[in-house]
């Protein structure tokens, strides 16, 4: 496929405007460590017992897989496309659609997702500091403001959401490893924990279906490769961020995951407690205001993952809307913030309103994080495997030869296909198996649309994934 030079447009992004740390700041909060380790670990624990912390490493291992094959563009592009604009290189056209549709889907399911996290988490903590509130229509109410709140971040700038996101992830993290840390030398359990050590009772099948959920707690990692048109040095700062990010929170994860399980033992099942993070907080004798500082860290990393996901969807549909994919209104930015402020107020109310709907239905906060997670989770896995089979056609064109890339694209492949393997077989159950119909619905009225662009407007298929695209500038 012949590149295209840069194509500046009227009203453009604030190109430059991001420093390196403010990238990074975008990857963490994307992932929320904070979030995933208040609710995952007791989940990998279910299946993985004490080689939790083994489905962890091995999860890690995977993503960084994905991670190198996605640095590999973000080396010798830049662009607000993101993935999107990546797989046109390698696999044109509809490589690039696809995975600029499962992106999509991904940073919607993530946001909704994460909404209700914070909402949960939030009352919460109103319980402990004595204000509990309690009923549907708070919980409506909550979550349209604190939707609201993460979409006037993103439209006010990219600095500003990324920094706010940054102090909040930076908060919630530091609070939960000092509770860990606390736990692990003065909580009374295990410091040598030589059941996780020997893998006491794992099993083979249960250590790969923890990898499941450890994978899933990984996922929007590369969120930073969006801001290519805004970050300083974006040929360095990217790259840097997607590995680094990956790999310090699979540290984290591993920490946190072996920590819990030596904590529980004289506790009972973690696999089903609905709260360790407090729980073990309980059993080390820690003060009592520490519990509602942790629920509201947990609010706060679940809050930047809702403003993240929308930073990287605003920009994706803002390349569509340049590209005629979507309507070129999207395709514009507001004339002082430079922001893709069309594109996010397109999309962002729908996070709101989807959010809102399920806690007018009775839904429990977690269970709408667990639910449409999944659904955003499969659109994510979609997309790195389609950007994973890209890059070794991309870079054989631009001549480079790199001995670990085929390695990384057969874990990156391999990987996501196993994740979504394991939670459609065998069948699940409600209302998991709605969730997979949803994705697959969604996905295909995308393709409906794709099939639909090429017939009656093949001049724009053609240049799908093209827009905001450098041409090579080697770091």
């Amino acid at each position: 496929m012949t590149q295209t030079p840069v194509q500046q447009a009227e009203d453009g992004l604030r190109q430059g405007a991001m420093s390196a740390g403010e990238v990074v700041a975008q990857a963490i909060a994307n992932i929320a460590p904070s979030a995933v380790i208040a609710f995952s670990v007791a989940g990998i624990y279910a299946g993985s017992g004490n080689a939790s912390w083994l489905s962890f490493t091995l999860a890690t291992i995977v993503i960084l897989a994905v991670g190198y094959c996605i640095a590999q563009f973000a080396k010798r592009r830049a662009s607000a496309g993101s993935l999107y604009n990546y797989a046109a290189q390698g696999l044109g056209p509809f490589g690039a659609y696809l995975t600029g549709v499962t992106l999509i889907i991904g940073c919607f399911g993530i946001a909704a997702g994460s909404l209700g996290g914070a909402v949960y988490h939030f009352n919460v903590f109103l319980s402990q500091i004595g204000l509990p509130i309690e009923g549907t229509a708070w919980n409506v109410v909550l979550a349209v403001a604190i939707g609201s709140l993460a979409t006037l971040f993103t439209v006010w700038g990219i600095r500003l959401s990324a920094r706010i996101s940054l102090i909040l992830e930076i908060i919630s993290i530091t609070i939960i490893t000092l509770m860990l840390v606390v736990v692990l030398f003065w909580g009374g359990g295990p410091i040598v924990d030589t059941d996780q050590l020997t893998l006491s009772g794992a099993s083979p099948h249960g250590i790969a279906v923890g990898m499941v959920l450890g994978i899933l707690g990984f996922v929007g990692f590369s969120s930073s490769d969006a801001l290519g048109r805004e970050a300083k040095d974006p040929f360095k700062a990217i790259p840097r961020a997607i590995m680094w990010s990956a790999f310090g929170v699979g540290l984290l994860y591993i920490f946190a995951s072996y920590v819990q399980v030596a904590g529980f033992h004289a506790l009972g099942d973690l696999g089903t407690s609905a709260n360790p993070l407090d729980e073990l907080a309980k059993a080390a004798g820690l003060p009592d205001w520490i519990r509602p500082v942790l629920s509201l860290g947990v609010t706060a990393s679940f809050f930047a993952v809702v403003v993240a996901p929308i930073n990287v969807i605003g920009r994706i549909v803002f390349v569509m809307g340049k590209e005629g994919v979507l309507p070129a209104s999207l395709g514009r930015t507001h004339r002082t913030q430079q922001t893709p402020h069309r594109a996010i107020l397109a999309v962002a109310p729908g996070v709101v309103l989807l959010t809102s709907i399920l806690f007018a239905l009775g839904v429990d906060g977690m269970e709408i994080v667990v639910n449409i997670d999944t659904y955003g989770t499969y659109g994510y896995m979609i997309a790195y495997a389609v950007v994973a089979l890209a890059a070794p056609i991309f870079l054989r064109r631009e001549g480079v030869r790199l001995p670990l890339l085929w390695p990384c694209v057969v874990v990156s492949v391999a990987g996501m296909a196993y994740v979504f393997w394991v939670n459609v077989v065998p069948w699940p159950q409600w209302p998991l198996n709605a969730v997979v119909l949803a994705f697959l619905a969604t996905v295909l009225v995308a393709l409906a649309w794709y099939g639909y662009l090429r017939t009656a407007r093949p001049a724009v298929t053609q240049t799908i994934g093209t827009t905001e695209t450098d041409f090579p500038e080697m770091a």
